[in-house]
């Protein structure tokens, strides 16, 4: 079972005014466990940034000048995404989006792609009704350790809601992605004990630590001084 955990992050809340994505960002797990393929990517999103959805993400046009446009990363998202069952808290807001820039190329809606869509939020309002199920409640609630997420980041919520979503969904506290690092058999055919190779983990890459940092210079410098994600590699250098 292939599950894609999926968040994008947006110029703001509508796409039929014309709001565009800037941020997406996607987990992979097979059999409910990570495998360390991930697609993160920021985009240009050729408008301005309503101020309200920068105070929530911090993510600047001047950040975004010479990322790509989504037509540049349409290909490789929707093969990505491809055949996998979706995992996107409030899916309805994402897949909106998400389908708004594929009509824009002529291309086919997410739906057609992959295999289902899961609404962690809906799941959630019918596991807690009455109760508050935003992500960072959801965090609070079994006990996931959410305190680096002072501002929204399609990468970083993604890691969160896997976990969150293997808890609501097998009552599961954490995510094992920790790689392994002996060999795991099980059994096959005829009671075959058959080797599995161990979980490769995918580091960031070179280009993508250089974007996250400029993230976080563009963050610091508007809410001046105030990042705390800086704050906490200061100290901990």
């Amino acid at each position: 079972m292939r599950q894609v955990v999926l968040d994008t992050e947006t110029t703001g809340l509508d796409p039929r005014h014309g709001h565009r994505i800037i941020e997406v960002a996607g987990i992979e797990m097979v059999n409910r466990r990570l495998t360390g393929r991930h697609l993160h990517k920021y985009i240009n999103p050729e408008r301005e940034i309503d101020e309200g959805a920068a105070a929530v993400h911090g993510i600047t046009l001047e950040f975004l000048a010479d990322k790509p446009k989504f037509a540049d990363i349409a290909d490789e998202f929707l093969e990505f995404i491809n055949g996998a069952e979706l995992i996107i808290h409030n899916a309805p807001f994402d897949i909106g989006f998400l389908n708004a820039e594929l009509a824009r190329l002529d291309r086919v809606p997410v739906e057609t792609v992959c295999d289902s869509v899961t609404d962690t939020l809906r799941m959630a309002k019918e596991l807690h009704p009455g109760k508050r199920n935003s992500l960072d409640a959801l965090c609070e609630r079994y006990e996931i350790d959410n305190s680096q997420r002072t501002l929204h980041g399609a990468l970083l919520d993604t890691e969160l809601l896997s976990e969150v979503f293997l808890a609501m969904t097998r009552g599961q506290d954490t995510l094992m992605i920790e790689p392994d690092t002996a060999p795991r058999t099980h059994a096959g055919a005829g009671g075959r004990q058959i080797e599995r190779k161990p979980l490769r983990v995918m580091r960031a890459s070179a280009a993508e630590l250089a974007d996250h940092e400029r993230v976080l210079a563009a963050i610091d410098r508007e809410t001046r001084g105030g990042c705390l994600w800086l704050a906490a590699t200061d100290q901990a250098g």
